[in-house]
């Protein structure tokens, strides 16, 4: 259980820097310049940008191996997702009512 507490942390410090690095990179939206553009010098740099890819992949990569690895985890611990904890509404049951009688045709025959 500890372990998983643990890949739980890094799986959200994971998150959070794949996102900060994914704004700092440069692309046609230009990223984080609407907040300064401070981030620009190391990634408008050849050496910066390749950086940048290789970090971006390495997160990316990270990011699945705790997604797949907490799932896995979380099975053979035996935890339930909260839906599991749901009970299925039960179908609502129609009620017959006697059709009506072919046209032409009376009940009193």
């Amino acid at each position: 259980m500890i372990f998983y507490s643990f890949l739980q942390t890094v799986h959200v410090i994971v998150c959070l820097l794949m996102i900060l690095v994914v704004l700092l990179q440069t692309g046609r939206g230009a990223g984080l310049s609407v907040f300064g553009g401070g981030g620009d010098s190391l990634i408008n740099t050849p050496t910066g940008s390749d950086f940048m890819k290789k970090f971006t992949a390495i997160l990316a990569g990270t990011f699945a191996f705790t997604s797949l690895f907490l799932t896995l985890l979380a099975n053979r611990a035996g935890m339930t997702s909260v839906t599991a904890k749901v009970r299925p509404m039960p179908a609502p049951q129609q009620q017959q009512q006697p059709l009506p009688a072919p046209a032409g045709q009376s009940k009193g025959k």
